[in-house]
């Protein structure tokens, strides 16, 4: 005879069945959001030249994107450890995906900047809400496997991006790279509906705002070192993504659908890296898993900014993403699993784009170190610094891998 719903959700090896439709939203909504992201990677330069700006001015929207989203994990965040993950996340994603709409609608540089702005918010609103609730519906055995499951959304939405790149843009033009993403938004917030709200919230809901805050407060240690964490982190990911495809075109010629097909093949590493080591984080350990992703990418360095052939950028570029989001992979499980039981939306969201917020110059500052050193020295200069300091960082932090979300003994 099968065991009753309630055993099965105490049983940490058991995935509860409904909570399969929980990740999937989480995993979902996070790989629509990349995608939303990264459109504008892929069309800075129609961009610039449909608003008659140079490209930097695009940059900057990249910018200010990443500048909002500490305002929609605060706003966000609180919502979903005061009133449950399921609904804050379905109004998040509706929201990112109205603006991203708009968009596609925008009649000149300063209304595309401001949406883009907007869109900041909700892209960093979904990100603690959409982990927690992931993380929160996967038993601990699992959990590794989750985070890289979640975090290989954000490579996945890059290579979708790529991939209208090379589709969408040609045929209809720039504006439907900002449309695409309607129907997945409508199934997204399908299966988020059909999502049973987290056990472990239901066990450790704050009592009030003003207990979410001292929560934080109690924790500011942590909290600080998870935005130091994520700074750095930001650096990484966004120093190796965002201007690449331009660096390919600016500085080794290379065409842009040759780098559209490009940026489809390492994205594919990212997604390799990402889910295999979060994976293997649960055998070696979450910050040991994150150095040797790191180690990774500072050998192969020289061939992803110097490569002399098309085919050796293309492996470099490859094999870092394989490293930069085999890190990534781990961070989800990591920061939920350091982050205070009653703030779990709230905690490692925030600090997340907090380390956004702080990194989100990296676009600019790399931009500007070209015109003194090259693209590639400049990329190189960044990255190796950034990698060095995440090493040490990583090293010498704490680490509360499988540490358990809900109390048996209050379940049921």
């Amino acid at each position: 005879m099968s065991a009753p719903a309630s055993e099965l959700q105490r049983d940490h090896s058991i995935p509860f069945k409904g909570n399969k439709y929980a990740a999937a939203a989480g995993i979902l909504g996070w790989t629509l959001d990349a995608f939303d992201f990264f459109v504008v990677v892929f069309i800075v330069d129609r961009l610039a030249a449909h608003f008659a700006v140079g490209k930097s001015a695009i940059i900057l929207t990249i910018s200010g994107t990443l500048a909002a989203r500490p305002l929609g994990a605060l706003l966000f965040g609180m919502l979903a450890d005061r009133f449950g993950r399921r609904r804050p996340l379905m109004a998040v994603v509706a929201y990112f995906s109205m603006i991203e709409l708009l968009s596609g609608f925008a009649l000149n540089y300063p209304m595309f900047l401001v949406l883009r702005i907007l869109y900041g918010i909700g892209m960093g609103g979904f990100w603690g809400v959409g982990a927690s609730m992931t993380l929160e519906s996967t038993p601990p055995r699992w959990r590794g496997f989750a985070s890289g499951m979640l975090q290989g959304g954000y490579p996945l939405g890059y290579l979708l991006a790529a991939i209208a790149a090379r589709i969408l843009l040609p045929l209809w033009g720039w504006r439907a790279m900002f449309w695409a993403g309607l129907l997945p938004a409508i199934v997204t917030l399908l299966v988020a509906k059909k999502s049973p709200e987290s056990e472990a919230w239901r066990q450790h809901r704050p009592s009030s705002l003003s207990a979410i805050y001292e929560s934080v407060w109690k924790n500011g240690k942590t909290f600080a070192y998870l935005v130091l964490t994520l700074t750095l982190m930001t650096f990484l990911s966004h120093g190796t993504q965002d201007l690449y495809p331009d660096f390919l075109k600016t500085a080794h010629h290379i065409s842009p659908n040759v780098v559209a097909y490009l940026a489809m093949f390492y994205n594919v590493g990212a997604l390799l890296g990402t889910i295999s080591v979060g994976h293997a984080s649960e055998r070696l350990g979450r910050r040991r898993s994150i150095v040797i992703s790191l180690a990774l990418c500072l050998v192969v360095i020289p061939s992803w900014a110097f490569g002399h052939t098309l085919t050796i950028l293309a492996i470099g570029a490859f094999v870092m993403q394989v490293g930069v989001q085999g890190a990534w992979g781990v961070i989800p499980a990591h920061l939920n699993e350091l982050s205070p039981d009653a703030v779990r939306s709230l905690f490692p969201g925030l600090a997340y784009q907090l380390g956004v917020l702080f990194g989100a110059a990296t676009n600019s500052i790399e931009y500007g170190l070209q015109y003194r050193f090259g693209y590639g020295w400049a990329l190189t200069i960044f990255e190796v610094c950034t990698i060095l300091a995440l090493m040490v960082v990583f090293a010498l932090g704490p680490e509360q891998k499988g540490k358990s979300f809900v109390d048996d003994s209050d379940s049921g």
